[in-house]
């Protein structure tokens, strides 16, 4: 087993209706279906925060959501509440397939520190356990989908990549927020990264 698909933050709050909708998060969902067939394993990645996170734009007197602030792992844009744990935001989509994943990956669960990436927190230290879990199941190429391109696809492409798999970004069936130019800066990271896009 060398292969695995790695479905990033298909939840309700992602997609049309939710707190924070990618425009048309929801339309990707049975590509990605499909694309599990086709894969040994399938990991999914959860955005997970407690009420009152500290990237929420609602714990920052006077900030509205889409305003940067600086924290002291560096910049971070402020979200409207968004994934809170247990809430129907934070569920997967009713229609991802969920029962053909190995692994589900929580992400964004300390208060302190935002997590965009499947593999470590926004301080690019604080590792979520999924590369050891890849690895010890001889995992060495990852095809990566989901919501959203340019944040928590990008970040988790890049680290992957740095950690030294083999990675695909399925650009077709991920959707992007598109934050001030932030689609072009990513396709750029990803690729000088050494991510392909497929």
């Amino acid at each position: 087993m060398t292969r695995a698909l790695l479905v990033i933050d298909v939840q309700n709050d992602f997609c049309p209706g939710g707190a924070l909708a990618v425009n048309g998060g929801d339309t990707i969902v049975p590509g990605i279906n499909q694309l599990m067939t086709e894969f040994d394993a399938v990991v999914l990645t959860q955005d997970w925060h407690p009420a009152g996170h500290s990237s929420f734009a609602s714990s920052h007197e006077g900030k509205e959501p889409m305003e940067m602030t600086e924290m002291p792992y560096g910049p971070q844009v402020l979200w409207p509440d968004h994934c809170i744990q247990g809430s129907h935001g934070a569920q997967f989509h009713p229609d991802l397939t969920t029962d053909r994943a190995d692994l589900i990956i929580r992400k964004g669960f300390d208060p302190a520190i935002d997590s965009y990436s499947a593999f470590f927190e926004n301080d690019h230290e604080t590792p979520t356990g999924l590369e050891g879990y890849l690895r010890t199941r001889g995992i060495e190429d990852l095809t990566l989908v989901g919501l959203a391109t340019d944040f928590c696809v990008n970040f988790s492409a890049v680290d992957a990549a740095k950690l030294g798999f083999g990675v695909t970004v399925r650009t077709d069936l991920c959707r992007a927020i598109d934050l001030n130019g932030s689609l072009q800066a990513a396709l750029e990271g990803m690729t000088q990264a050494g991510a392909g896009i497929a």
